[in-house]
């Protein structure tokens, strides 16, 4: 039987995902540095309101606010027993507001990084690290989840001890990588050599593509390097951050993205290749609301070229397909972005 993630891309060309939520939790009072995993204990009603702001905008996928609800980022800030007490409550609540909602839209048990570093280029052992996710992915699956969502992955080992926990616990699941280092992982992966490392690695996810990142521009541009080395089959996604960080007066970080970038971000991440597309850091549910009015009235149009998305969106560090030219000129948004709250 089909996963439902599966289910819905048979319905549809493309699926809306969700924004940020650190960002949203800040807004409603999380202090820097407080984990806000926490939270799906001590403030259940505020982490079902940002996914309910997000279903009401539009998103066809939910991410669990579980971001770093595994044993290693739990030993920094939390208990670790708790882990699974965390990721299930998470769970929960979204499947209790998506439940509630009148259209087919996915919960999906976010997995982010661990914080180690796996030999041989540190010291944790790749299986320690599987079996955190493994307790993780089956914390999220007996909360509720459709599907796993490992996302925000610079380095190949852990994102493939990731995808062996989350198949030894029999979910379906998505990948995404980060690629912000001038255009590459922290660990030097290019978007155009990600899919073959899918292939090499046998991971069976379902879509695979980028989030976070240095900005929209780069994002699109990361997604046409993906693209233009996948098979036509593959799914690929798509969740760029909200334009640029900024440090505030108030020493918070701000992106300076806004809605009308964001819906011309999700038109050409489309045009590129993405049928998964949503919001990373900064995002908030009026983007989200933006991109979806854009993609349901705006007609699909070629792929674009790295000049029109440095054009519409602004300048891309380095292209996905070829080093930055010498002398190569800024080309200037077709937006002037004001600054946003952070």
């Amino acid at each position: 039987m089909a996963d439902p993630l599966t289910k819905l891309l048979q319905e549809k060309d493309f699926i809306l995902g969700d924004g940020a939520m650190g960002t949203n939790l800040f807004d409603l009072g999380l202090a820097n540095g407080e984990p806000g995993e926490m939270w799906n204990l001590d403030r259940p009603e505020l982490i079902a309101q940002v996914y309910q702001g997000f279903v009401d905008a539009g998103s066809e996928i939910i991410l669990t606010n579980t971001f770093g609800a595994n044993k290693f980022r739990f030993m920094l800030h939390s208990d670790p027993a708790q882990v699974e007490e965390v990721n299930i409550a998470a769970a929960r609540i979204a499947r209790e507001v998506v439940d509630g909602c009148d259209r087919n839209t996915i919960v999906a048990g976010s997995m982010g990084p661990t914080g180690e570093m796996l030999e041989p280029y540190g010291e944790r052992p790749a299986i320690e690290v599987e079996d955190a996710f493994y307790e993780q992915a089956m914390a999220l699956k007996q909360g509720g989840v459709d599907i796993i969502w490992i996302e925000t992955m610079f380095f190949e080992d852990e994102i493939d001890a990731a995808a062996k926990a989350v198949e030894r616990a029999g979910m379906a699941y998505v990948q995404t990588m980060t690629f912000d280092t001038n255009g590459c992982t922290m660990m030097g992966l290019k978007p155009q050599n990600a899919p073959q490392l899918k292939r090499e690695r046998k991971w069976n996810s379902i879509a695979f593509g980028a989030n976070c990142g240095v900005g929209p521009s780069q994002l699109v541009d990361t997604i046409l390097g993906i693209s233009d080395n996948s098979e036509p089959e593959d799914v690929i996604v798509a969740k760029a951050n909200c334009g640029i960080p900024q440090m505030g007066t108030d020493m918070k970080i701000a992106y300076d993205g806004t809605p009308e970038i964001m819906a011309d971000y999700a038109c050409m991440a489309r045009d590129a290749g993405a049928r998964i597309i949503g919001g990373c850091c900064g995002t908030r549910p009026v983007h989200i609301a933006a991109m979806r009015q854009a993609l349901d009235t705006r007609e699909p149009k070629g792929k674009p070229s790295h000049e029109h998305i440095e054009e519409i969106l602004g300048e891309v560090t380095k292209t996905s397909k070829e080093q930055s030219k010498p002398g190569r000129k800024r080309t200037g948004s077709r937006h002037r972005a004001k600054p946003a709250t952070s």
